[in-house]
């Protein structure tokens, strides 16, 4: 699983309300101003007490009901939310919210505030129905009270565009970021770092559609914007530099992805320390560059200091634990070390239903990963319930066309197909690739892999005729939007040959053969696994041709790759 920056515009505290009694008052606005400055800087165990102590001064002075009271509940909320810590959040919102429909106006600025947070809580819970009305609501006041160009009515737009794209509504959710910039730009100039945020929320929107020639420009004037504004050392600057690094992660570009994410994080540690939690992220994004390359060593050591800093930061029982202790086993699971595995993914499951609500997409992650872990060791039975658990809580949070929906379903649909259910499998399939494709256009690279594998069912079955069209779509779709390099188009291209290998079209099969075994080498080197699996194949089609010296000379490398202790 990927880790991934999501940048967006919240109006997080409203410092407006004043305590009466002086004193008192004058520390509260103390307190208040540490505490936001801990959270600006992420340093959210710290901040905590600060924003307690801040609120009890508050209750103690003027009382429960008073604004300064809503202020300093919605202040610990935001701690609360940010650290994933909801059930704590939730009632610390709705108690501010309480305040201020008992002293503000139904049209009152403040009451958008605390509408938006509250409604970004339940967007973060993956209880979109529940965040959809408040964010609605926190826009129609803004625009009422402030004027359809008002930044803060940008704000809205854009935490509600959030909303959309994390249902994968992304028709929806374009043109409401594209108005929040807009606004931004109009207001703000072109130069403003709100800008660069909301340039950033867009290129993520075309990153998430697989649009990467749209993504890549708007990323980086955003961190033009970055750097121009605070230096070439500043943590906004890192995680823009994070993002186009995932952008070029994502296309198979690894040579272009792999300086930027070592530059984020040499400047996050230097500005931020070794042990900051948001070299966590950085950390992660490295593995996982390692890890897509099968420079497993160097991904593990990342994952692990990852984890290290979660659990000193956070505390064992966070929920970014519970993801990186998914990423570890996930690595550990694509090396055949399931014993190593097991243990990681239960204890992210855990962590989960301990600390989110039974339908949260995240419990749908875990328990699709710790399924794919007891499929690959044969374990049917104990795989299925899993898988279909995953893809229930799926359809429950998301619209039954949601691309996590059809993840769940390729997931169930490969299942069928290592157990030989091929009636089982196909319709599961088609449900998948329909709903990508009305979700996500014909040609996003999920797409492709879902036509890729429903070739393999049809050739297994051996419908040649049906398995062939759709190998050459996926092919066609991998190298238009990864490029004609991309380890995708290496896999595309081996089992297509290999198709044409079974029905005897060996003129056909072989140069197919070569050019993945080109692709392969160029992106991992002369001695990854996956270059020892496509000699594998190719000496056998020499044998299959009575080439059998040119035969042995691949199974020797193959064995010399397989020697290598990884």
């Amino acid at each position: 699983m990927k880790v991934k920056l999501m940048m967006f515009l919240g109006l997080l505290l409203l410092f407006s309300a004043t305590i009466s009694i002086r004193a008192q008052g004058i520390e509260w606005e103390i307190l208040s101003e540490e505490a936001m400055s801990l959270f600006q800087k992420r340093h959210y165990h710290r901040a905590i007490p600060v924003a307690e102590k801040a609120l009890d001064i508050a209750e103690k002075a003027v009382g429960p009901d008073h604004p300064s009271v809503a202020t300093s509940l919605n202040m610990l909320a935001e701690l609360y939310r940010t650290q994933g810590q909801y059930t704590l959040a939730e009632p610390l919102y709705k108690r501010s919210l309480a305040i201020r429909e008992k002293t503000l106006d139904s049209d009152h600025p403040h009451m958008a505030t605390i509408l938006n947070n509250l409604g970004l809580l339940y967007n973060d819970q993956g209880h979109y129905a529940q965040a959809d009305p408040l964010l609605r609501r926190a826009l129609a006041i803004r625009e009422k009270t402030l004027g359809p160009n008002h930044v803060d009515v940008a704000k809205s737009l854009s935490n509600l565009a959030l909303l959309y794209d994390n249902q994968a509504q992304y028709a929806q959710a374009e043109p409401l970021y594209k108005r929040s910039l807009a606004i931004l730009k109009k207001t703000l100039g072109p130069d403003h770092t709100d800008l660069a945020t909301s340039l950033n929320n867009l290129a993520e929107l075309y990153r998430d559609q697989g649009q990467y020639t749209l993504s890549e420009p708007l990323y980086r004037r955003s961190l033009s914007i970055w750097e121009k504004a605070y230096g070439p050392d500043h943590p906004l600057v890192a995680t823009s530099l994070n993002n186009l690094g995932l952008l070029y992660n994502n296309q198979g570009q690894y040579k272009k992805a792999e300086p930027l994410f070592k530059r984020s994080l040499t400047m996050k540690e230097k500005i931020l320390g070794p042990d900051h939690l948001d070299l966590s992220t950085s950390l992660a994004n490295l593995a996982t560059l390692y890890q897509d390359q099968g420079q497993y060593a160097q991904a593990e050591s990342l994952y692990k200091r990852s984890l290290e800093i979660l659990d000193k930061t956070l505390g064992p029982h966070h929920t970014s634990v519970a993801t990186a202790l998914n990423n570890l086993a996930d690595l550990y699971r694509i090396q055949g070390h399931y014993m190593k595995a097991e243990p990681l993914y239960t204890r992210s499951l855990a962590i989960r239903e301990r600390l989110l609500a039974p339908d949260h997409p995240a419990i749908a992650i875990s328990l699709g990963s710790l399924a794919m872990l007891y499929k690959d060791q044969g374990q049917y039975a104990q795989a299925e319930p899993l898988f279909e658990r995953s893809l229930a809580i799926r359809e429950r949070v998301y619209s039954p066309d949601h691309p996590d929906v059809a993840i769940s379903l390729n997931n169930l649909a490969e299942l069928y197909l290592t157990q030989g259910q091929y009636g089982k499998a196909e319709p599961v399939y088609k449900r998948a690739l329909t709903i990508l494709e009305k979700t996500l256009g014909p040609n996003h690279p999920q797409i492709a892999a879902i036509l890729h594998n429903l070739a393999g069912l049809y050739q297994l079955q051996g419908q040649y005729l049906q398995a062939e069209p759709l190998y050459k779509r996926a092919l066609t779709i991998w190298e238009k939007t990864h490029g004609p390099d991309h380890p995708s188009v290496a896999t595309g291209l081996g089992n297509l040959a290999r198709l044409y290998n079974i029905q005897g079209q060996y003129a056909q099969a072989e140069p197919l053969y070569k050019r993945s075994l080109t692709i392969l080498e160029k992106n991992f080197g002369p001695n990854h696994p996956s270059v020892a699996t496509i000699l594998e194949k190719i000496a056998a089609f020499y044998r299959q041709t009575g080439r059998y010296y040119e035969a042995e000379t691949l199974e020797k490398r193959v064995a010399a790759i397989r020697a290598i202790k990884r």
